[in-house]
């Protein structure tokens, strides 16, 4: 291995690939999944909406205990554990034919979701960096985003192909195909297996890892402050409204824009993302990442604003794209908040808290969209709802507690 390159770069590459997949199929495809059995089936949005509020209440029950989870059997297994059960429940849902049997289907793919969401992609990367953590996540959380700017369309098409069985079917098959080998063939538990500390630095004398006990200690002390909930809560909110927003996304946009149209308007609210994302990381360690979650979420009012008010696709368009600048950043700000506010030997513990909480929170998003879709008639008054739970969510984030100072924050202690 040459001097000059770190290993941890190649668990960044496995983990883009990780994120690229299980977002693809387990996040962003949902919207397909359910506009596809609401026009197969004929089922309501809130028949389809119900299993997914299951599926991610699931998931954040095991996302909460996640990170103890990868510390007993490392990232390998983990994470080819995690494929393996959602490559069976995206196959179960091609073949569904009543709606009570969406809910074991969905049951069975949260697994694999709660194995590899938002706070594995951190707990997979942390040991690897310090320094550079900020840049390492936002690279790996890229693939996050290119999953609904490449997956879900791409899964669109192949429906409209090959049809809806066999294109979950052969989702399915790829999903194994390719992630089980990059996790069994990259993956580690951290430098430390190749005699390094993070970033590629010598190794640290301190050991490694914490006890169960002292983990739950950390939890308990940090659901106690105001400075946990006030990273907890808006993004919970925030991220409800995103997910119920998105869920329902092409069955929101596809009577302005068509089939076709609604696959563009997917690509074009992830490529945002990318974009949004992006940017933030070039910059993020300069600026206040509170009020940086906070810009973030009243850009994407504007952008529910305008999906309201679609008078013609350019506005649907410019909608989505506003939406979309924030879908990244607001999976990858609560662990960079977490980073500068809270000590390196917390953080594993803590953001499979947070995600945990936040996904329990926004699994009733897309139920909830749902419900006032089918009370109302239509999208607008649940898109008012979401842009009311953005905008307390962008104060509550700003209200967060004197932040820490750079030296502070590299020594890894909150103020």
């Amino acid at each position: 291995m040459s001097a000059r390159y770190f290993y941890g770069w190649n668990v960044v590459g496995a983990t883009f690939v990780m994120a690229l997949l299980s977002f693809g199929l387990g996040f962003y495809g949902l919207s397909v999944y359910v506009a596809s059995l609401q026009r197969l089936h004929g089922w309501s949005a809130s028949a389809v909406s119900a299993p997914v509020t299951v599926y991610y209440v699931a998931g954040a029950l095991l996302t909460v205990v996640i990170g103890d989870v990868y510390q007993r059997f490392g990232p390998r297994l983990v994470v080819a554990a995690g494929t393996a059960a959602m490559a069976a429940g995206v196959a179960a849902l091609g073949v569904v034919s009543e709606p009570w049997q969406l809910y074991p289907a969905f049951l069975v793919m949260s697994a694999g979701w709660g194995a590899m969401s938002g706070a594995a992609i951190n707990i997979v990367i942390a040991p690897w960096f310090q320094r550079r953590r900020g840049l390492a996540v936002s690279l790996a959380f890229n693939g996050a985003t290119l999953g609904g700017v490449i997956v879900a369309p791409a899964l669109l098409l192949l429906i409209g192909v090959i049809g809806f069985t066999p294109a979950l079917s052969a989702a399915a098959l790829a999903l194994l195909l390719v992630l089980v080998p990059v996790a069994g063939g990259v993956m580690r538990r951290g430098p430390e297996e190749l005699g390094l500390g993070p970033d590629g630095e010598p190794p640290d004398s301190r050991p490694v890892g914490s006890s169960a006990s002292l983990v739950r200690g950390w939890r308990g002390e940090a659901m106690r402050t105001w400075r946990f909930w006030s990273v907890s809560m808006p993004f919970a909110l925030g991220l409800a409204a995103q997910v119920g927003v998105l869920t329902h996304l092409v069955a929101l946009v596809s009577p302005t824009l068509g089939a076709g149209g609604a696959a563009r308007a997917v690509s074009a609210t992830t490529a945002a993302a990318l974009i949004g994302r992006l940017a933030t990381g070039v910059v993020v360690d300069r600026l206040d990442r509170r009020r940086v979650s906070s810009a973030t979420l009243v850009v994407q009012i504007i952008g529910l604003a305008l999906l309201a008010s679609a008078p013609a696709p350019a506005v649907v368009y410019a909608g989505c794209a506003l939406f979309g600048l924030g879908v990244g950043n607001l999976t990858t700000l609560p662990a960079l908040i977490l980073t500068v506010e809270w000590p390196r030997e917390r953080f594993s513990a803590l953001v499979g808290l947070v995600v945990g909480i936040n996904q329990f929170t926004f699994a009733f998003g897309p139920s909830l969209v749902g419900v006032i879709r089918d009370w109302s008639g239509g999208y607008g008054a649940a898109l008012g709802a979401c842009a009311a739970m953005q905008a307390i969510a962008a104060a509550l984030v700003a209200l967060g507690p004197e932040r820490p100072s750079a030296r502070q924050a590299l020594r890894g202690r909150p103020a």
